[in-house]
Parts: C-alpha cells; structure tokens; sequence
C-alpha cells in the first residue's frame, strides 16, 4: 500500500490567509513531478467560489488546478489526477457528494494503489479517514453511509479542542430548564 498523504486540520489560520500556513508542506508534498491538482470543492455550497480560492492560491504555488465540478466525468477525472486536494466546509455534504458521484471508490484506489498524493482540510481530513464519525458538523444532509474513503485506519476530528478546565458552563440543568419553561 503506497500512501502519500498530507492532513491539515484546516484551510485558514487566524491572521493569515487561505492555505498560508501550510504553503511550504504542500510544495514539499506535490514536488515537482506534480503539475495539475485535481480540486473537490463539495464540501461548500458555492463550488464556483471555492475552486477559484484554490485555483488562485494553487497557482501561487506552481500548480494548476481542475475542480471536479466543472468536469462532466468526476470518475474520469479522478482516475486522470496526478494529485487530489479535497477542502473543508461541511463533512456530511462532502461525503454525501463523493457518494452521490461514485468517487469514495476511486479515490481510494488511486490514492492506495496507484500512490498519487492526497491532501485534505478539514472535512477532506475527515472524510480521508474510516467513516466520519467524529466530525463537529452539523448533519445538514445524509450520505448513504458514515463509512468514509478509509486512507488511514483510524478516525480524525481535525477541530478538536480539549475542554477548558475553568469553564463553569455545564450546560442546563434539567431542574433549570423546568424553571424557564415555568417563568415563560
């Protein structure tokens, strides 16, 4: 199994600008061999949008982007990538997206078995993984399943964030919330 993999947990730091925080790994990760990056924007609604973000920084960087939507054959343009980028935005969109274009298989097989490289933020973090159960999105669709692309063995929730031990929030309490339906 040949894996060339490069995980970011997400597109944009505070302060800085889209991909900047990770711009040299990219390079480091594409190289040279890579010219033409194939783009899968369905985890945002406005595709347009988000594949001219990625074709402007992309291109910044040396590398000409397809975006997946704007082929008529996803499964073909996959099967052709030389490397796959697969943004964030909402992971259940995105996977439902992938399944509805039949590209979860695909993708898996390129990216294992024939080694070109993969690289995900956020939701195409989470979607690189065994399904999408720890995700932080919200279900604002359903996928077929929550088994996702399976490139690493295990599960990321790239916007994990240890509780804050000082918090005093516990949430409401069930007594509490009696009281405020009571007042209301």
């Amino acid at each position: 199994m040949k894996r060339r993999l490069l995980l970011v947990s997400n597109s944009t730091l505070h302060g800085g600008g889209y991909l900047q925080h990770c711009q040299q790994q990219i390079q480091d990760f594409y190289g040279k061999n890579v010219k033409r990056i194939l783009f899968i924007p369905y985890a945002l609604h406005d595709r347009d949008a988000y594949s001219k973000t990625a074709r402007d920084k992309f291109k910044t960087l040396g590398y000409e982007v397809d975006s997946v939507h704007e082929t008529s054959d996803p499964v073909d343009a996959v099967r052709k990538a030389e490397g796959i980028f697969i943004g964030g935005g909402n992971t259940f969109r995105l996977l439902k997206s992938l399944y509805d274009n039949k590209l979860v298989t695909e993708i898996r097989n390129r990216v294992l078995e024939d080694g070109i490289p993969y690289m995900g933020s956020s939701a195409g973090t989470n979607v690189s993984t065994i399904s999408i159960n720890t995700t932080n999105d919200m279900p604002i669709v359903y996928p077929p399943t929550f088994a996702a692309i399976g490139l690493v063995p295990f599960n990321i929730n790239p916007h994990y964030v240890d509780a804050d031990p000082n918090s005093k929030h516990m949430g409401v309490r069930s007594n509490d919330h009696a009281q405020h339906h009571n007042s209301i």
